[in-house]
């Protein structure tokens, strides 16, 4: 159609540029809230989908301080040889008649010092990070803190993670409280399959096995909300095995011990073999007293579950 004044064409741009850049938002908007939809499927607030760059403990911080180092070590190869990459291909462009054509040339004893020796440097530097790292975070390895550590035995199962306090003479199911600022002495096994415990943003993560213990040291710096995981693949409903880690003040945390103790049902070996036959993930519990030997007794496989583990070969 013609246009008398001659910006009809102009307005018509205008107007598919506004219709592009209002669908770029509609999508945006979309993904974000897909992916806010997914963090509240998985069991998650926003706010607590926080993982290893986030380190909320002395182990920790120790080991993102380590993954830092270790890319920077290979950044600087990696950037070099990127910027290098280009730098050359743009020197030896076909139009480039200054760029030296050498057909010839096979062998060069400075470059050969220079690609050779950069890498075994880079090796030798994270070998050394990895070596020294891995003695400071022994998992095993106890924690300097002015407080008593607070022992705590936990015991994997189809599909949930059963904590007890044996000093405390509580126990808790599919969800952790613990006291701030004190060293968590973990001892860990595991009533069905082998597992992994892992709290990313308190530190590392430790397998569970039926028959044998592990041991684990990991602290919070200060009360928050936190989150544990299976992150080994177990069987069918391994992915629910998920878990609140609630670090509390001390004195929080005595209330805490203190209205379990009052308010919560016992747990024996009858109600174990109960919840260790149940395969299903069941909602987070809190036991006012505990077995003494139940531990024992699931570790020396006294204690057995009712029903094999499902979903695993």
């Amino acid at each position: 159609m013609w246009d008398p004044d001659g910006h009809g064409g102009t307005r018509v741009v205008q107007a598919r540029c506004q219709e592009r850049t209002r669908r770029r938002c509609v999508c945006r908007r979309a993904a974000l809230a897909t992916a806010t939809a997914a963090v509240a499927a998985a069991g998650l607030d926003p706010c607590l989908a926080a993982g290893v760059s986030d380190p909320q403990g002395p182990v920790g911080h120790a080991e993102w301080l380590i993954l830092l180092n270790a890319t920077a070590i290979m950044l600087v190869v990696v950037v070099p040889v990127i910027v290098l990459t280009f730098a050359f291909a743009w020197r030896y462009r076909a139009t480039n008649d200054r760029a030296a054509y050498r057909p010839d040339w096979a062998y060069s004893g400075k470059i050969e010092l220079v690609v050779w020796s950069i890498p075994a440097m880079v090796v030798i530097l994270l070998a050394g990070v990895g070596w020294i790292g891995s003695h400071r975070l022994d998992p095993a390895r106890e924690l300097a803190a002015t407080a008593k550590p607070l022992r705590i035995e936990v015991v994997s199962l189809d599909w949930k993670w059963l904590f007890v306090y044996p000093d405390e003479h509580v126990g808790a199911l599919n969800e952790l409280t613990v006291p701030a600022a004190t060293p968590l002495e973990f001892e860990l096994t595991s009533g069905t399959v082998m597992n992994a415990f892992f709290i990313p943003q308190l530190g590392s993560q430790i397998y569970t096995m039926a028959g044998m213990t592990t041991h684990l040291n990991l602290m919070a710096a200060g009360p928050g909300e936190y989150w544990g995981e299976s992150s080994h693949f177990s069987g069918d409903g391994f992915s629910n095995m998920r878990f609140a880690v609630h670090a509390l003040a001390p004195a929080a945390f005595a209330a805490w011990l203190a209205h379990t103790r009052a308010t919560a049902p016992a747990l024996g070996i009858d109600a174990y073999l109960r919840l260790a036959g149940a395969a299903a993930t069941v909602p987070a519990q809190s036991y006012g007293s505990v077995d003494a030997t139940l531990f024992e007794r699931a570790l020396r496989g006294a204690v057995q579950s009712a029903s094999p583990p499902r979903g695993v070969n």
